[in-house]
């Protein structure tokens, strides 16, 4: 039986192939796709989430818009490093279809009061507002969950957005401190490791070499952001569906953690307390290290699986 996902994210150059990854992986059930304002606006997110899924030739797949900003503070965007497309050179034709008309918090609520207990998998792959909402509209919907994987938090206080504190946590730090505290199983996959998941010529060839339009577009996606005059981003997004398919490729370990939500200087930072100093039972799996190499090979094999 394929393991049933929904996907919240904020696409985004490394979402993008997050999405294509998972839609080309039969282990998985993609249920639906839940955008959020992160990378981009909300409606370039929502806008590309469809795009991303016309490409793959699931057009019927569902795309939710959901939360345009932060639950405080302003909207914090990456244009810099995604463009104001959000996919850096690639250009994709409008989707023909619309989002759905249910708000995107309102769809997980119900998908997972639906779901048998512990039985389907929250991806987020951008700030964790939408999943925040829906955590404090309905408390019972945790029930539902059998792990949230998430790409965000510098483990290690080297952020990529303040000195301490990565893009997504630090995006909406309120709703990521609301999310570690739900009682979630949750496993991390943070920017000290997905940092190292950075795209070679040697890397993207083979999936240059497919020949399909997934294949182009992925690689355009992988290669070199001329547009904006920056080298390969790495593949942090794309890591949390590798786990979900190889998590072999992968090494971590249980954690308290926590979000700083009070210090200008801090906030947004993840705090991860290996040592066990706080007293604090784990409330994450922490991930450490991952196999590069071995993930760019996964997403060579699967890519082919599409159009």
């Amino acid at each position: 039986m394929p393991r049933p996902i929904i996907i919240d994210t904020d696409p985004g150059i490394d979402d993008a192939v997050a999405i294509l990854l998972a839609l080309a992986s039969p282990e998985l059930e993609v249920l639906g796709i839940v955008a959020v304002a992160g990378n981009v606006p909300l409606a370039t997110t929502a806008r590309n989430a469809r795009s991303i899924v016309e490409l793959a030739g699931r057009p019927e797949l569902p795309v939710y818009g959901g939360c345009p900003r932060p639950l405080g503070g302003k909207p914090l965007l990456a244009e810099r490093s995604h463009g104001s497309s959000g996919l850096g050179d690639l250009v994709l034709p409008a989707p023909a279809q619309p989002p759905r008309a249910e708000h995107g918090v309102f769809y997980l609520v119900d998908r997972l009061r639906r779901a048998a207990p512990r039985s389907l998998t929250v991806c987020a792959l951008g700030p964790l507002t939408n999943i925040a909402m829906a955590l404090v509209a309905a408390p019972d919907i945790a029930a539902g969950v059998a792990e949230l994987v998430l790409m965000g938090g510098a483990t290690r206080g080297q952020g990529n957005v303040t000195a301490v504190a990565e893009f997504n946590i630090h995006a909406d730090p309120h709703a990521a401190s609301l999310v570690f505290d739900s009682g979630l199983p949750i496993t991390i996959v943070p920017l000290d490791v997905t940092q190292t998941v950075r795209s070679t010529e040697e890397r993207i060839a083979p999936i240059r070499a497919l020949g399909t339009g997934c294949g182009a577009a992925a690689a355009e996606l992988l290669g070199p952001r001329r547009a904006l005059g920056q080298p390969p981003m790495a593949m942090h997004d794309p890591c949390v569906i590798a786990y979900l398919l190889m998590p072999e490729l992968f090494q971590g370990r249980a954690a308290h953690v926590a979000i700083e939500t009070q210090s200008p200087l801090a906030m947004g930072m993840m705090i991860v307390d290996r040592r066990q100093n706080s007293g604090k039972k784990p409330n994450a799996r922490v991930i450490e290290a991952v196999d590069a190499d071995g993930v760019y090979r996964l997403l060579a094999e699967r890519l082919a699986r599409l159009p």
